[in-house]
């Protein structure tokens, strides 16, 4: 229960500020979570909050700082592929955790179609939220155009098309991933390898194809030959491992870019009679722990921090809002190798 101040009515910041003996400009600093307050300040305003039971005012402070407290995460992605691909549900909940544990309200918005498009620029235009996570990975992307112009702060989860003047970005190593799976691939003896790939209209499923063509030293011709695109579904890994498999007939290992993908493969090799990693190892990409640990048999994956890339983006938007300093604009984060039975 709250307990009043001395005059009995409902305690101020002022009631806050001299319960802690300082100003009530370093009380609301420590409210606001500005880093420009002392230790004792903090511990002292923290206690006479918890004291008082006071509690902010949310909306007059809105009206004074032009804030609402809340932060955008945007998806320029197809409904059932964010519903469908247990990769985007792991995005959302990490993007739920960050902002929550920042005490910021998350809207969630999918965008794919042009009236989603124009419905989500009049919003993010129109004060309702602070910033903005964008997740909008396609070239052409109309969308990534209107991010440029918006009044607000945008962090991008991996890189965006188009100049990269002026934008915060954090991805991962996708090309030194790719690298990394290809070349395990080639320790383990393997000489025939292909690659299921992502939609080439995303930097991410470039990149690892780079990765896989810079191990193997694939020209032009030797990756149309040895390469396929999945889509990043599972459906589009099976379909795309059944063309390498006609097309390329003694292959002995894949390298998927998307664990998702991979299961498809699995799927698909299974069915071919072609043993997991007796005939075929495979190698894919997330190291999702919703699918790699629970294939059969377990899958050998290139790690990508989800958690890690969305809490930094989170990171990064806080001190845009904050202006506070920020050391790099773009942000790499480095991948790693998981080796399970399936490439081990």
């Amino acid at each position: 229960m709250s307990v009043q101040s001395h005059s009995g009515a409902r305690p101020t910041l002022e009631d806050v500020a001299a319960r802690a003996g300082v100003s009530r400009a370093t009380a609301s600093r420590v409210l606001n979570a500005s880093p420009r307050v002392s230790p004792e300040a903090q511990e002292a305003v923290t206690a006479a909050v918890v004291e008082l039971g006071y509690q902010p005012n949310h909306a007059a402070r809105a009206l004074v700082t032009r804030r609402s407290g809340a932060v955008a995460v945007v998806f320029s992605e197809p409904e059932p592929k964010i519903f469908d691909d247990p990769h985007f549900a792991w995005l959302i909940r990490s993007a739920a955790r960050a902002l929550a544990d920042a005490d910021v309200q998350m809207v969630l918005m999918l965008v794919h179609s042009p009236q989603d498009q124009a419905r989500a620029e009049r919003f993010l235009a129109g004060g309702h939220v602070d910033g903005a996570l964008m997740f909008a990975p396609h070239k052409g992307d109309h969308l990534l155009t209107a991010a440029r112009k918006l009044p607000l702060p945008v962090v991008y989860a991996g890189r965006p098309w188009g100049s990269l003047r002026g934008m915060h970005l954090v991805d991962h190593d996708n090309e030194g991933g790719g690298l990394l799976a290809t070349e395990h691939l080639i320790s383990l003896g393997r000489r025939r390898i292909v690659s299921v790939t992502g939609p080439l209209d995303e930097h991410s499923a470039r990149d690892r194809l780079t990765g896989w063509r810079l191990a193997v030293g694939a020209d032009d011709e030797t990756t149309a030959l040895m390469t396929e695109d999945g889509g990043f579904s599972r459906e589009g890994g099976k379909r795309a491992m059944e063309a390498l498999l006609a097309r390329v007939p003694d292959l002995d290992a894949a390298f998927i870019a998307s664990d998702h993908m991979a299961a498809g493969a699995l799927d698909a090799l299974r069915d071919a009679g072609r043993r997991v990693p007796e005939d075929v190892a495979v190698v894919g990409f997330d190291d999702h722990p919703m699918i790699a640990p629970h294939t059969s048999p377990p899958l050998t994956s290139v790690r990508q921090d989800t958690t890690a890339q969305v809490r930094h983006m989170v990171t990064h938007l806080l001190r845009l809002l904050r202006d506070e300093p920020i050391k790099a604009k773009r942000e790499v984060l480095p991948t790693t190798l998981v080796k399970r039975a399936s490439a081990p």
